[in-house]
């Protein structure tokens, strides 16, 4: 796949709830975490993270529109993926198999969030715990309302813009 993204620029301003995704040409609306961006993000503050961020993985629902045209490995989810965000259990901010014991998010969602969710380079090597976990970048709500910290696009934009994405891709969240 040709031309693909090395950079992708979030710009918000302090304390935000939504901002600007921009990258080569294109200009996305955005929701960010009900904290608005932070520099030093901690577990449950609602912050998402002031930084670069690698784009890891694609993870998909295959019976909601499949897998998108994408450079990223993919990952299909299902109704046993979880996400740890307990930072005193040895899994935090990983992928785990549910039923899981302690604290985590599901990642079969019935609110279509997850559909679509890319698995950031956020507190992952090494992982910190409590530095904030499951930070993704997914299918935003239709009023683009705050998550919890992730970066969230409408989902034609989110397809539009894996399609020119791979693991060289870089999310940068930053201030105006």
């Amino acid at each position: 796949m040709s031309g693909l993204l090395t950079l992708i620029r979030v710009i918000a301003s302090p304390g935000a709830r939504q901002g600007r995704l921009e990258a080569e040409g294109l200009s996305l609306k955005c929701a960010l975490g009900k904290g608005g961006p932070v520099p030093d993000k901690q577990e449950g503050d609602g912050g998402t993270p002031l930084g670069d961020w690698p784009l890891r993985k694609l993870h998909y629902r295959a019976d909601k529109g499949g897998a998108p045209l994408t450079a990223l490995p993919s990952l299909a989810i299902d109704r046993l993926d979880g996400w740890c965000d307990d930072p005193a259990d040895p899994a935090y901010n990983r992928p785990v198999r549910l039923p899981y014991p302690a604290s985590h998010e599901t990642m079969w969602r019935e609110d279509g969030l997850y559909d679509l969710v890319v698995e950031l380079g956020y507190n992952d090597d090494p992982v910190v715990p409590g530095k904030g976990s499951a930070i993704f970048l997914h299918i935003a709500r239709p009023d683009y309302a705050p998550t919890e910290g992730c970066v969230a696009l409408a989902e034609p934009d989110l397809r539009r813009l894996l399609a020119r994405c791979g693991v060289q891709t870089i999310l940068r969240v930053e201030l105006i």
